[in-house]
């Protein structure tokens, strides 16, 4: 009877594995069934958006609208450069006034225009001393030109933009070149080109 109890234990034993080994694949083709399932409605999931992308356009995120850019300074900001321009041209008028009073050799007290010259190499060491006078007269004499025109375009809200692309000349730009009428980009190709 022993051996009756331990083959039915054994078959009993039997039973319960295969019953858990069937219950187990039939779990694990269900799964596989649900996987299946799912990744065939993921697949048709995009197919969709797409053609109803195509038919309506996706609405639009909403961000911060950039700053519209600047087309031109501020009022307050046209007086500063004002200021400065007006600063620069009292400095330039005086250079100016100087450089023609030594031209014209009312700077100085002494005779020479009087006297006799005798020495040819100082005369044309004069001569070329004021020829240079007269050059840097004129770079000046330009400068201020470019200053006073600076000053109509403040009065006329179109100081500081560019001649060329209509864009706004960099604040550093003109506290250094304060009758600029170009921005660096343009001045730098116009020099390349020519």
């Amino acid at each position: 009877m022993a051996t009756k109890k331990t083959s039915d234990k054994d078959t009993t034993k039997s039973a319960t594995n295969e019953t858990k080994a069937a219950a187990t694949e039939t779990a694990v083709k269900a799964a596989s069934k649900k996987a299946a399932a799912k990744t065939q409605a993921a697949e048709a999931k995009p197919a969709a958006k797409k053609s109803t992308a195509a038919k309506k356009p996706a609405p639009k995120k909403v961000q911060a609208e950039p700053e519209p850019e600047k087309t031109r300074y501020t009022d307050e900001e046209l007086e500063e450069f004002r200021q400065l321009i007006n600063e620069k041209l009292a400095v330039a008028q005086s250079d100016y006034e100087k450089t023609m009073d030594r031209i014209m050799g009312r700077d100085t007290n002494e005779v020479d225009d009087t006297a006799p010259t005798y020495h040819a190499l100082e005369e044309g060491s004069e001569t070329q001393s004021k020829e240079q006078l007269m050059a840097m007269a004129q770079r000046q004499q330009k400068f201020i030109t470019g200053l006073k025109a600076a000053l109509v375009r403040i009065d006329n809200k179109t100081y500081g933009i560019c001649r060329e692309t209509g864009k706004l000349i960099p604040k550093e730009r003109l506290r250094a070149v304060p009758h600029a009428t170009l921005s660096i980009e343009v001045k730098n190709d116009k020099h390349r080109t020519h």
